[in-house]
């Protein structure tokens, strides 16, 4: 079977968040890429294809999708509270807000919107090292909750 662009950006991003504690679990397929932290799965962290203004784009960055939309909130509103902190390593792209095509999920995240292409090494370590960047910017945040 052949591997996947995100398989890819799997193993570079594992290479990348090494130091980081915590029971790492990834899952990649042909769209996405998405990572967790023990047993956290309804908060987790993605890089994945999205339609966006009606084309193919690429997403990165923090999710929260509890079936809850109270408990999405409760999330962001704790990250909210340490912006300054997680804007200082992410910078001004990230958006904070309501999840794109569902408002009961939040996310932290930004929307590339041109695609990577599939075969494309360089675009395959930017990725990695984009989703790590809020990895290690929000997950310490998201644990001190």
């Amino acid at each position: 079977m052949e591997r996947s662009f995100f398989d890819h950006v799997r193993d570079v991003f594992e290479g990348i968040v090494t130091d980081l504690d915590g029971g790492l679990h990834t899952t990649a397929h042909r769209r996405g890429l998405k990572v967790w932290y023990g047993d956290a799965v309804r908060e987790h962290y993605e890089a994945q294809l999205i339609r966006h203004e009606g084309a193919i784009a690429l997403e990165v960055g923090f999710h929260a999708e509890y079936p809850e939309a109270e408990a999405n909130v409760a999330v962001m509103t704790q990250l909210l509270a340490a912006e300054a902190t997680w804007r200082a390593a992410l910078g001004e792209e990230p958006v904070a807000g309501a999840f794109i095509g569902s408002d009961r999920w939040r996310r932290i995240s930004e929307v590339w919107e041109e695609a990577p292409e599939p075969d494309d090494v360089d675009a395959t370590i930017e990725v990695a090292a984009r989703l790590a960047d809020y990895v290690l910017a929000i997950e310490p945040l998201r644990r001190t909750g």
